[in-house]
């Protein structure tokens, strides 16, 4: 089970974006796709969705340690705990259950 999932609010806190937040997009690896973060130009060939091609911007993974957990308007850690039978993700900050 991992610590940050996709559709999860997270700040950066290493790196060229460092203290920018946002939405991830996606997670895979041990790294996760943040929207509107770590920018970079990738040079695209022309086909059907973008007939011209050129150079577009496109979100870079980061890996999944360079980020931390936003909830309720604070970062926090997170830990995991038996709630049942069912395992699921705690803020360290605040103990509450997160989903």
């Amino acid at each position: 089970m991992n610590k940050i999932k996709k559709g999860d609010i997270v700040k950066i806190i290493t790196g060229k974006d460092k203290g920018s937040e946002g939405k991830v997009l996606d997670v895979a690896d041990g790294k996760v796709l943040v929207e509107g973060c770590n920018m970079v130009s990738k040079h695209q060939k022309a086909n059907q969705s973008n007939p011209k091609g050129g150079i577009v911007k496109v979100e870079a993974p980061i890996d999944a340690s360079n980020v931390m957990l936003v909830y309720k308007g604070k970062t926090t850690r997170v830990g995991f705990q038996l709630d049942g039978k069912k395992k699921v993700r705690v803020a360290k900050a605040t103990g509450d259950v997160i989903d």
